[in-house]
C-alpha cells in the first residue's frame, strides 16, 4: 500500500502543493511551524476522513477561502486510485474514490489505511478515556467499514438521547420516545463493543513485544479492555451483549432522568494500558509514557498488515526529538518495510532513506 502522491488546495496553510511520494521511507523536513504536519494530516484524513487535530472540517481549510482541497493517488490492492476530499465552509463536506462519490469516511479505509503517530499521542496514554476510544475508533474505522457505520449512527443516537434526557420534564411527553431509542443505542452498542473487545485482543498480543524490545526486555506492558459493568464478555455475539446492555440500561433509567445524562453504553468505554501491572496513566514516566503510545501505534500498523496483507502507511510526526539514541535506533529498525512518511526539524542524517527527502518552508516543499 502506498500514496504515490499528495496533491492539497488551500488546506491548512497550502495554497497548492503536489508532491510525489517514494514507496520507502520519505524524510519531511523544516523548521517549526512550515507545514510539516499538515503534510502528515492530509495523508490521514484521506485515510478516515477524520483529523487528529481538528474538530471540524472547516478548521482545514485555509483562512480567507471557503473551500479546501486534498488528492491522493494511492496503490492498493495490486489497483491504482484517486481518493478526493473536497471540503467547503457551511456545507457537507464530499469523498471520492475514482470518482465515485462515496457515502460515508469509512469507505476510505477499504483503500487507504494510514497509522499516525504524533506529539499529541502521549495524551493517549496521559489523558481520560475519551482518547483511547478515540484511537480505538480510528483504528477499528479504517479496517471495519461497518463499524464505522455503527459508530456513527451511535453517536447521532447518543446526541439525540441527551436531548431527550436534559428537555423531558420541560417536555414530559419525550419521554415516548426514549424507549426505542435505547432499544436502538443497545443494538448498535453491542456492535461497537463487540468489534472494541475483539481489537484490544489481538493488539494485547502485538504491542507487549514492542514495549519489552524498546526497553530491553525492562518492561511489561499490559492492556485490557474496560465496557458496561453488566457485560460479562465483550468479545460474545452482539445479540448477548445487547440483553446484557438493556439490563445495565434499566438499571440506570432513574439515574439518567434525574441526572438528565446519558450513563450507560460504550460511550464510557477505556482502554486501560499498564507498565509492570501500575496503571500507565497515574504511575509511567514521561519516557515510558511515550514507548507505550508509540508500542500502540507500532502494534497497530502490524494488525493491518495481518489483516489487509499490505503495510499501512506509516507517519511519524516528530517521533524521534524524546528518545534516547537506543530507542531512536529501534523505531529505525522497526519501520523497514512499507512506506514511512516522517518529519523532523532538521536534515537528520541518521534516518535512512530508501526515498525521498523533502525541505518545507512557508507551506512549500521542495524536493
Amino acid at each position: 500500500m502506498t500514496l504515490k502522491g499528495l496533491e492539497l488546495d488551500f488546506f491548512r496553510n497550502y495554497v497548492h502543493a503536489d508532491i510525489h511520494f517514494s514507496s520507502g521511507v520519505n524524510v519531511i523536513w523544516g523548521e517549526n511551524a512550515q507545514g510539516k504536519t499538515n503534510l502528515l494530516e492530509a495523508a490521514a484524513y484521506l485515510s478516515s476522513a477524520r483529523s487528529h487535530r481538528a474538530r471540524y472540517d472547516r478548521e482545514l481549510i485555509q483562512f480567507g477561502v471557503d473551500h479546501g482541497f486534498v488528492k491522493g493517488e494511492v496503490f492498493s490492492h495490486q489497483r491504482d486510485f484517486t481518493l478526493e476530499a473536497r471540503i467547503h465552509r457551511g456545507e457537507r463536506r464530499q469523498l471520492f474514490s475514482n470518482g465515485v462519490k462515496l457515502k460515508s469516511g469509512g469507505e476510505l479505509g477499504e483503500v487507504l489505511n494510514t497509522i499516525l503517530f504524533c506529539p499529541e499521542d502521549l495524551a493517549l496514554i496521559r489523558d481520560g478515556a475519551a482518547e483511547r476510544r478515540r484511537f480505538l475508533d480510528d483504528a477499528i474505522c479504517q479496517l471495519r467499514p461497518k463499524y464505522a457505520v455503527a459508530l456513527t449512527e451511535y453517536k447521532k443516537l447518543y446526541e439525540q438521547k441527551i436531548r431527550i434526557l436534559r428537555d423531558w420534564e420541560e417536555k414530559p411527553s419525550l419521554l415516548d420516545a426514549l424507549d426505542d431509542f435505547n432499544l436502538r443505542m443497545a443494538q448498535v452498542g453491542a456492535v461497537v463493543i463487540h468489534y472494541r473487545a475483539h481489537f484490544v485482543r489481538r493488539l494485547s498480543s502485538l504491542a507487549p513485544p514492542i514495549q519489552s524490545d524498546f526497553s530491553g526486555g525492562r518492561e511489561a506492558l499490559g492492556l485490557r479492555y474496560e465496557t458496561v459493568s453488566t457485560v460479562t464478555d465483550p468479545e460474545a455475539a452482539p445479540k448477548v451483549i445487547l440483553e446484557q446492555l438493556l439490563a445495565h440500561q434499566q438499571s440506570h433509567r432513574r439515574a439518567e432522568l434525574e441526572s438528565r445524562l446519558c450513563l450507560s453504553g460504550p460511550h464510557k468505554d477505556d482502554l486501560a494500558v499498564e507498565v509492570d501491572g501500575l496503571l500507565a496513566r497515574q504511575y509511567a514516566s514521561q519516557g515510558q509514557t511515550r514507548t507505550a503510545a508509540l508500542s500502540l501505534k507500532l502494534a497497530c500498523r502490524e494488525l493491518f498488515r495481518e489483516d489487509t496483507g499490505e503495510w499501512p502507511v506509516l507517519l511519524l510526526d516528530d517521533v524521534l526529538s524524546e528518545l534516547d539514541a537506543r530507542r531512536q535506533s529501534f523505531v529505525l529498525e522497526r519501520i523497514d518495510g512499507g512506506q514511512v512518511l516522517i518529519t523532523c526539524c532538521e536534515e537528520d542524517k541518521s534516518v535512512p532513506v530508501s526515498g525521498k527527502r523533502f525541505l518545507v518552508k512557508d507551506g512549500t516543499v521542495k524536493g
